[in-house]
């Protein structure tokens, strides 16, 4: 199993508390350590809005993100879980993925996905599209970025994007473009885009939801001639990890702690029911969390994706996972 790891970026009030001048440093030594350790990728989320409430809590732009780490990192691939494809023309994006890759010397990755969180679209300005249209913007996105990446323009007279000869160099370094990860488990369209065009898939990581999503994946790729097993399939993971289920207990309730001022006791509580609620795959100590993942690993799950909630203020339980969990499964 190979193993990515997300960098605080404050979207899930994982910044608070820390003064605005200080959180890059906090991001960039998160990013320098992910870089010297066992890990294959970083990543961010595209989101410009706090969640689950929108505050005026920093959350810093993923793009902007990825230059930066793309110049102070040599190593780790560099990826956002996912790009909203109706946030950037995709034209303008493929040019800006692709400088970001030469700055890294080859190493981006394009997690890309039709979007959703309403609230963020309207307050940009984006409205809020049915899914339908959503959905057709990726399509339409994802043809354009990867006819610039192979070929150094692109063009194309579509419902939702016309592009007229844009030309996009240098080309990415990567050979054949960078590899897109298709994201969401919509049955219908979503992951009918990820078989005709992803390298990678993230969607569902219970093990009933990623059994059923990948079948579906399959089934799209009988139907347009693709081969299932070329397509790596990860999930994220949110990891609260002790070596004690009194200590993962303690560690939750001082998530809580921190977040409570900024959501009220009530949302604080609903913020961390998925971490109490038995069903996180991530909560736990080294051995559950590693018979978990194994199960998963079993059921086809190539590509663990992690978040660690603690990790701007506290980086023990990241310490943890890459001495017990990352050896035991990698």
């Amino acid at each position: 199993m190979r193993f990515g790891t997300f960098i605080p970026q404050g979207w899930r009030f994982d910044l608070v508390g820390i003064d605005p001048a200080e959180q890059w440093e906090t991001m960039r030594s998160l990013a320098a350590r992910a870089d010297a350790g066992p890990w294959e990728s970083i990543w961010v989320y595209d989101h410009f809005h706090t969640t689950p409430v929108p505050s005026e809590e920093a959350t810093h732009e993923a793009w902007t993100l990825m230059s930066a780490f793309a110049a102070t990192t040599r190593r780790v691939r560099l990826g956002q879980m996912c790009t909203c494809m109706s946030y950037r023309s995709p034209a303008y994006l493929a040019k800006v993925a692709a400088t970001i890759d030469g700055i890294s010397g080859g190493r981006v990755e394009m997690g890309i996905g039709g979007g959703w969180y309403e609230h963020e679209w309207r307050a940009y300005g984006f409205g809020f599209p049915r899914v339908g249209d959503r959905l057709g913007r990726l399509d339409e996105g994802v043809r354009i970025m990867k006819q610039a990446w192979e070929t150094g323009t692109t063009t194309l007279d579509g419902k939702h994007y016309q592009v007229d000869g844009a030309i996009v160099r240098p080309q990415p370094l990567q050979e054949g473009g960078i590899p897109f990860w298709i994201a969401g488990g919509g049955e219908k369209v979503t992951l009918r885009i990820a078989a005709k065009y992803a390298q990678y898939t993230n969607f569902d990581g219970s093990p009933e939801g990623f059994v059923h999503k990948s079948e579906i994946l399959r089934g799209h790729c009988e139907k347009l001639g693709r081969n299932f097993d070329d397509i790596v399939r990860s999930s994220n993971y949110n990891v609260v990890i002790a070596d004690t289920e009194a200590e993962v207990a303690d560690r939750l309730d001082a998530i809580e702690d921190r977040v409570t001022p900024y959501l009220g006791k009530e949302k604080a509580a609903g913020f961390l029911k998925e971490y109490r609620s038995g069903k996180a795959l991530g909560v736990g100590t080294p051995e559950q969390i590693v018979e978990r993942l194994s199960g998963m690993k079993d059921r086809g799950l190539a590509y663990a994706i992690t978040y660690f909630p603690e990790a701007a203020y506290d980086r023990s339980g990241i310490e943890l996972f890459e001495s017990e969990v990352i050896p035991a499964l990698a």
